[in-house]
C-alpha cells in the first residue's frame, strides 16, 4: 500500500467518475491498455478486487467506493499543497478551472475570459458550463477551481462572495410593446416559457411568478433563454430573463423586452470556492474583475 502513486489514484478516479476505461483514459490522454494496466495494479497493491469490469460500464466494488472516496481526499490535499505555491508566488498563473451557470455564460463569459487574461498574463482559463447542482459538486470534489453562480449556496464548505444583484426582464411579444406591465397575479395566469428543470433560474421565474405548482398545460419548457427569447418571438408566451441578457436578446429577437417597475424582482450573483483553498485572495481579486463587468453590462441595457 505504501508505494500507490498520485498518478493511479488519478487513474482511477477517472474510472470511479467515467464507469468507462475508454472515456477515462481520454480524459486522461493515455491509452486505454495503459489506464487499465495502471488499475490492475493498483489492485494487486490493495490485494483486492477495487472495479466490476462489465460491458458496457463498470461498476465499484464496495471496497472501490470506499478507496476512492478516501483518494479524492488525498488528491484535493495535494492539489491544494500546489495552490500554496502557487499562492506565494505572486500573481496568479497556470491553469484555473472556472465553472458558470448557463445564464450567465453567453452574456459575461467572453468579456470575463478577456480581462482575466489582461490581469493574469500567465493565465491558463479551463471554463465548464453548467447547472449549480453539478457545479457545486465539482468545487467540493477538487475537479473546479472557482464558479460563478446566482446565490445563496449555503453548503458549508464553500466560501461565498457577491459580486452584483441584477433585476430581471420580462419578454413578450411584439404586440405588447406599451402595455402595462402584468402584475404577478396576471402573469401566473400567462402562458409562462421556462428553462428545463435544473436550472436555479427556472425556480426564480416561478417565484417571480407566484407559481408554486403549476399544471404542465400552462408551461412550455426550452433549453437556454436564447431558445425561449425566440419562442416568444414567435408569439408562444411570455419569459423572463436577467438584466445581463438584454443587450444581447434583444439584439437578436422579435419581441418586447421591459422592466418591471421597483420595487423590481432581483437575484444575486456572486463567485463560490472551497474554504480550504489557499488562493482565495487571488480568487477575491477575479471576484473584482467579474463585478466590474457585470456592471459594465448592467449598463448597457436598454429596453423599451
Amino acid at each position: 500500500m505504501k508505494d500507490i502513486t498520485l498518478k493511479q489514484l488519478r487513474y482511477f478516479d477517472a474510472l470511479a467518475r467515467y464507469q468507462h476505461f475508454g472515456h477515462a483514459a481520454e480524459a486522461c490522454s493515455i491509452s486505454q491498455p495503459a489506464l487499465s494496466l495502471q488499475v490492475k495494479e493498483l489492485e494487486r497493491m490493495v490485494g483486492a478486487t477495487l472495479v466490476e469490469r462489465s460491458a458496457p460500464k463498470i461498476r465499484l466494488t464496495t471496497l472501490g467506493h470506499d478507496f476512492i472516496t478516501k483518494g479524492r481526499q488525498i488528491l484535493l490535499a495535494v492539489e491544494e499543497l500546489d495552490n500554496l505555491v502557487r499562492a506565494a508566488k505572486g500573481p496568479l498563473a497556470g491553469r484555473l478551472r472556472l465553472g458558470i451557470i448557463p445564464t450567465v455564460a453567453p452574456y459575461l463569459l467572453p468579456e470575463i475570459m478577456v480581462a482575466l487574461t489582461a490581469r493574469f498574463s500567465q493565465l491558463e482559463l479551463e471554463v465548464r458550463e453548467s447547472m449549480t447542482k453539478s457545479l457545486i459538486e465539482d468545487l467540493s470534489e477538487g475537479l473546479l477551481d472557482l464558479a460563478v453562480v446566482a446565490l445563496p449556496i449555503s453548503e458549508p464548505n464553500l466560501h461565498e462572495v457577491a459580486l452584483f444583484d441584477e433585476e430581471f426582464a420580462l419578454v413578450r411579444p411584439k404586440g405588447d410593446a406599451g402595455k402595462p406591465i402584468p402584475s404577478p397575479k396576471l402573469l401566473k395566469t400567462m402562458r409562462l416559457l421556462l428553462l428545463e428543470e435544473g436550472h436555479c433560474f427556472r425556480d426564480q421565474a416561478l417565484s417571480v411568478c407566484q407559481i408554486s405548482d403549476a399544471q404542465p398545460r400552462q408551461l412550455m419548457e426550452g433549453s437556454s433563454l436564447s431558445t425561449l427569447v425566440q419562442m416568444v418571438g414567435a408569439g408562444m408566451g411570455v419569459t423572463l430573463i436577467p438584466e445581463i441578457a438584454i443587450s444581447l436578446e434583444a439584439r437578436s429577437s422579435d419581441a418586447s423586452i421591459v422592466k418591471f417597475p421597483s420595487p423590481a424582482p432581483t437575484r444575486t450573483l456572486g463567485m463560490v470556492w472551497r474554504k480550504t483553498n489557499p488562493l482565495s485572495d487571488q480568487f477575491t481579486q477575479i471576484g473584482e474583475i467579474v463585478r466590474s463587468v457585470g456592471q459594465k453590462k448592467r449598463d448597457l441595457t436598454r429596453v423599451e
